[in-house]
């Protein structure tokens, strides 16, 4: 599976209903309610609800997505807030500044996932914060069953588009950066069948040493 402009447009299509009108992800709003607001990138925006999120919290947000589908619907959810929408391709795309927060929910480049999470590590600003919310791998097969513990049906993605916890720890130099939080989850949506299986890191850019 190619995830390209082309693959990005139709799954903004309007045709596609209800994606447009979700909340922020909780994972973002639970690590970063404590934070002093400051400058932040969200790398595969889609339809912007992470994006509003932040910049209503006060935060200077650009917003970047391959779509332009996408972004035209998070233009019109946003009601002007002042918010950098950008449509680049984020495998060749390099900002002229770092950012104190680079976040990403589920976006799937073209480039493997974990050279995409590596690439925007080099994005965050000595002291800035690195959070990573990506789809877990489907479980061992010997295992005897593909379903969540206390969560019914838990949806698959292929491989190319998800990763493990280990591997993006290990992408992660220690000696470069403090690890606050890593883990696998199952969430559940309110009248949705099934769940996803995400996995979520939260990383620290250590300041250079003078």
């Amino acid at each position: 599976m190619t995830f390209g402009k082309d693959y990005w447009n139709q799954h903004w299509q309007p045709t596609t209903t209800g994606m447009e009108r979700n909340p922020p992800n909780p994972y973002l709003v639970n690590a970063t309610t404590t934070f002093t607001p400051g400058t932040a990138l969200d790398a595969g925006c889609g339809a912007g609800a992470e994006a509003i999120w932040l910049a209503s919290q006060g935060w200077q947000v650009t917003a970047a997505d391959i779509s332009r589908t996408a972004l035209d619907k998070a233009i019109s959810r946003a009601a002007g807030l002042p918010i950098n929408w950008l449509e680049a391709d984020l495998t060749v795309w390099t900002p002229d500044t770092q950012y104190d927060l680079v976040t990403t929910h589920y976006a799937h480049p073209t480039i493997p996932q974990l050279a995409f999470y590596q690439r925007l590590s080099t994005w965050v600003a000595p002291g800035g914060t690195l959070l990573l919310v990506g789809h877990g791998h489907a479980p061992d097969p010997s295992h005897g069953h593909t379903h969540g513990h206390g969560h019914g049906r838990v949806e698959h993605f292929p491989a190319e588009a998800s990763v493990s916890l280990a591997d993006i720890t290990a992408g992660l130099d220690d000696a470069q950066w403090e690890i606050l939080a890593a883990g696998e989850h199952t969430r559940t949506f309110p009248g949705r069948e099934g769940g996803l299986r995400d996995v979520v890191v939260q990383a620290t850019l250590k300041p250079r040493k003078s």
